[in-house]
C-alpha cells in the first residue's frame, strides 16, 4: 500500500509540474534577453512557443547594442534587422569557396566601429564610406574611423588589453561582416615616434586579409588613429576594387561560430603571415640571383673590352 500511495503522489506531482512554457511570455522574455546570441539561438529551436519568442525583433536588437554600441546609428534593412546582423556578424568568416560568378562590388560601406579597454567602451563610431567613385576603386583599400585627432580615455590605454569590433555593412544588401579579430593579434612599438600599434586583423580569400590599427601614443596614453587597411598575400597594399571584391565574397560566404572559431581565425591569419613571409623570402632571393646575373654580365663584358684593348 505504501509503494502504492508514493506512485500516486509521484503521479500527481507530475500532472501539476509546470513546464516552462508555462511561464508568462513577459517572464520568459525578460528571461531570454539576459541569454547570449548562440543561447538564444539554440532556445528558439526547442518548440514553437519559445521559436516566437526567440526571435523577437527588440530581443535581438538589445543584444546586439550589448555588444556593439555603435550599431544604434546603422540604418539595418527591414527585412533582416538585427537577428540577421548578429548572424552574419558575430561569427568569423570561413575559407570562402571559388565562385562560379564574380559578385557585385558595394557601392557603399558602412563601419561600425567599437573599442574596448578593460571591458569598458572608449570609442564608438559609425563611419559611411564611398566605394563606388574611382578615386576609392583605385587606391589602396583604406577607411579611417579615428584619425589623428585623438581623444584621451578615462585611465591610461594598455594597447595590449585593447579589443576591437569592426563590422563592414553593405546597406543594399543588409549583409555584414565581421573585419577584425576581437584581440590583437600582435603590438608593435614605432621607436621613431613612440607609438604603440595594436593590430587586429582577419584573412579573408584570394590572398586578402583585412587589417585594422590602433595606434596609440605612450606618452599621454591616449588613442591617437583607428584604421582599416587590406593587405595582399604579397605584402603590399590591396587597391579598393581587389579589397571590396574579397569582402564581398566573405559577405556572402559562410561563417564560423563554433567555440574554437576565434582560434581558427587566428590559425588562418597565421598562415597567411607565413606565406607572406615565404613569398618575400623568395622574392629577395630572385632578387639576389638576377642582381647576381647581372653582376656577372657587367663583369664579362669589362673583361671583354679590356682583353680587346690589349689585343689592338
Amino acid at each position: 500500500m505504501a509503494a502504492g500511495a508514493m506512485d500516486a503522489a509521484a503521479g500527481a506531482a507530475a500532472g501539476t509540474a509546470t513546464a516552462i512554457e508555462d511561464l508568462p511570455a513577459d517572464v520568459l522574455a525578460l528571461v531570454l534577453r539576459r541569454l547570449d546570441g548562440a543561447s538564444l539561438a539554440a532556445v528558439g529551436c526547442a518548440c514553437s512557443g519559445l521559436r516566437d519568442l526567440a526571435a523577437d525583433p527588440g530581443t535581438w536588437r538589445g543584444l546586439c547594442l550589448a555588444v556593439w554600441p555603435s550599431v544604434r546609428d546603422v540604418q539595418l534593412c527591414a527585412g533582416g534587422g538585427h537577428r540577421a546582423l548578429f548572424a552574419d556578424a558575430f561569427p568569423f568568416p570561413a575559407a570562402p569557396v571559388p565562385a562560379a560568378a564574380p559578385r557585385p562590388l558595394p557601392a557603399r560601406l558602412i563601419s561600425a566601429v567599437d573599442l574596448h579597454h578593460g571591458g569598458a567602451c572608449i570609442l564608438s563610431r559609425v563611419v559611411e564610406t564611398d566605394a563606388s567613385s574611382d578615386w576609392f576603386l583605385g587606391s589602396p583599400f583604406r577607411v579611417d574611423a579615428l584619425v589623428q585627432e585623438g581623444f584621451s580615455a578615462p585611465s591610461a590605454v594598455a594597447p595590449a588589453d585593447l579589443a576591437l569590433s569592426w563590422i563592414l555593412v553593405d546597406p543594399a544588401t543588409g549583409r555584414a561582416l565581421n573585419a577584425s579579430s576581437r584581440r590583437p593579434v600582435s603590438v608593435d612599438r614605432k621607436w621613431l615616434t613612440g607609438d604603440t600599434v595594436a593590430r587586429f586583423a582577419v584573412a579573408l580569400g584570394g590572398g586578402v586579409a583585412l587589417e585594422a590599427a590602433v595606434v596609440c601614443d605612450d606618452c599621454y596614453g591616449h588613442v591617437r588613429e583607428v584604421s582599416l587597411c587590406a593587405e595582399g598575400g604579397a605584402g603590399g597594399g590591396v587597391s579598393g576594387r581587389d579589397a571590396l571584391a574579397a569582402v564581398a565574397a566573405a559577405m556572402a560566404g559562410a561563417r564560423r561560430g563554433s567555440r574554437g572559431a576565434e582560434g581558427e581565425a587566428r590559425l588562418r591569419y597565421k598562415e597567411f603571415v607565413r606565406g607572406k613571409r615565404a613569398r618575400k623570402e623568395w622574392k629577395a632571393r630572385l632578387e639576389g640571383m638576377l642582381d647576381l646575373c647581372c653582376s656577372g654580365v657587367w663583369a664579362a663584358f669589362f673583361l671583354g673590352f679590356l682583353v680587346m684593348l690589349m689585343l689592338r
